[in-house]
C-alpha cells in the first residue's frame, strides 16, 4: 500500500516514519490516540497537521504492525 502522507527520510530524524515531513513522527501521533486524545485535541496540538494525516498515521501503523512478527509473551 502506498502512503501519501507518511515519509521515510533518512536524513531526516533519523529515518522515522512522519507526516509529510513535518518532523512529527507516525508514533507520536499512535501514541497521543492510545492515551485518549480524540482528532480535534491532537490537530489542535499540531495545528500543521489536517485530518487525514491522522487516519493515514494509523492505517500506516496497523500495516506495519501487520506485517512484522511480533514476539508474544505470555503472563505468569
Amino acid at each position: 500500500m502506498r502512503y501519501a502522507r507518511i515519509t521515510i527520510d533518512p536524513a531526516q530524524m533519523g529515518g522515522v516514519p512522519c507526516i509529510r515531513r513535518l518532523r512529527i513522527p507516525v508514533a507520536t501521533l499512535v501514541s497521543m490516540t492510545a492515551e485518549g486524545m480524540n482528532r480535534d485535541e491532537i490537530l489542535r496540538s499540531y495545528p500543521d497537521l489536517e485530518p487525514d494525516d491522522l487516519r493515514e498515521a494509523l492505517l500506516f501503523a496497523a500495516e506495519t504492525v501487520r506485517e512484522r512478527e511480533l514476539p508474544l509473551v505470555t503472563a505468569p
